[in-house]
């Protein structure tokens, strides 16, 4: 029986399937369905879970090469808020910022995403295994 890290069977078995250049979406609770787009949805209330609160359970296990996250976050959002995101980004080697509708395009291509109870504008990321 698992007893640390992620538990969600759910989530582990979507993790498994990831190959290198592979994109995983994490998102929002309010991020749009897409039905293509196989989605685990963790959404408890307004706030559980965050979107670095499933980063932070991912990466002990997922090497991160790339993360894509729309500009408008960097406008929308307070300081605070900015730095938590780029010290959760710390040791990936490339983060690019795209407007909301580009970094929307990319979601059809990802191998799954998951749904979170963050309420964070824009704080949706795509990330890519290396």
């Amino acid at each position: 029986m698992l007893q640390n890290g992620i538990l969600n069977p759910h989530i582990l078995e979507l993790l498994a399937r990831i190959r290198h250049t592979n994109t995983l979406v994490i998102a929002d609770w309010a991020f749009p369905y897409w039905p293509e787009v196989e989605t685990v949805d963790i959404s408890l209330t307004r706030g559980i879970p965050t979107i670095l609160d499933v980063l932070g359970l991912i990466r002990p296990n997922f090497t991160i090469g790339k993360v894509w996250q729309a500009e408008e976050f960097l406008s929308t959002n307070p300081t605070e808020t900015l730095q938590a995101f780029d010290g959760a980004f710390e040791g990936i080697p490339e983060v690019e910022r795209l407007p909301h509708l580009d970094f929307k395009a990319l979601v059809p291509s990802a191998i799954g995403l998951i749904r979170t109870g963050d309420p964070t504008a824009y704080g949706n990321i795509i990330i890519e295994s290396v």
